[in-house]
């Protein structure tokens, strides 16, 4: 017969990896910032690959981890949604990282590298409230939410910074829409960061 702390402790494995998601999303992040942040600034398209496998990887064990796993130490419905949340930053971070490498000669003027930098500490941020969750303490949490939710309203003040030169009418057309295209995809990577940070959350607030 189990005891019931062998049966929590297998539960534990969703900790984990949520972890390794969270991970592998940060991981994406840095690799953008730190290509946008060299002198060539030339896409190295292997490591955003490299980073979205291993969230993938990390998203079908959960899945199936699921299905297998009769106790899990939160609410199932918790769990995928904070998987889901996860999966969709380096896949946003993927999209911008591709459609760079194809419009690299448009782009030598323009300085993406401070918006990429607050794209990585927002999800530096969400692997720390990931972690946060094996405690279940609401204060810490807390904390690191009020911390995301600074960030991203930093990155709205830099995007209407950024409209301002959309608007200036000294660009040339191509070089708004991609400004424009750009930027509104780390916008809405730094978005899916906070969509994670708001499940994790959610899941201290009700289980603490």
């Amino acid at each position: 017969m189990f005891s019931l702390q062998t049966i929590f402790g297998q539960g534990n494995q969703f900790y984990t990896l949520l972890e390794e998601a969270a991970v592998a999303a940060h991981d994406s992040t840095v690799a953008l910032h730190s290509m946008l942040k060299a002198s060539d600034r030339q896409p190295a398209l292997d490591a955003f690959k490299l980073a979205r496998m291993r969230e993938r990887e990390a998203s079908d064990k959960i899945s199936q981890a699921l299905v297998d796993s009769f106790i899990t130490p939160i609410e199932r419905e918790d769990i995928e949604a904070l998987g889901s949340a996860l999966y969709k930053i380096p896949k946003q971070v993927e999209k911008f990282a591709d459609r760079y490498s194809l419009a690299t000669r448009h782009l030598e003027h323009i300085d993406f590298a401070p918006r990429a930098a607050m794209l990585e500490q927002a999800s530096a941020v969400v692997v720390k409230m990931v972690k946060t969750l094996r405690s279940m303490k609401l204060e810490p949490m807390k904390a690191l939410n009020d911390e995301l939710r600074a960030l991203e309203n930093e990155a709205d003040r830099l995007m209407l910074e950024l409209y301002r030169d959309i608007y200036s009418g000294q660009l040339e057309p191509l070089q708004m829409f991609l400004l424009k295209e750009f930027f509104e995809i780390l916008e809405k990577a730094i978005d899916r960061c906070r969509e994670a940070g708001v499940v994790a959350y959610e899941i201290v607030l009700k289980n603490s």
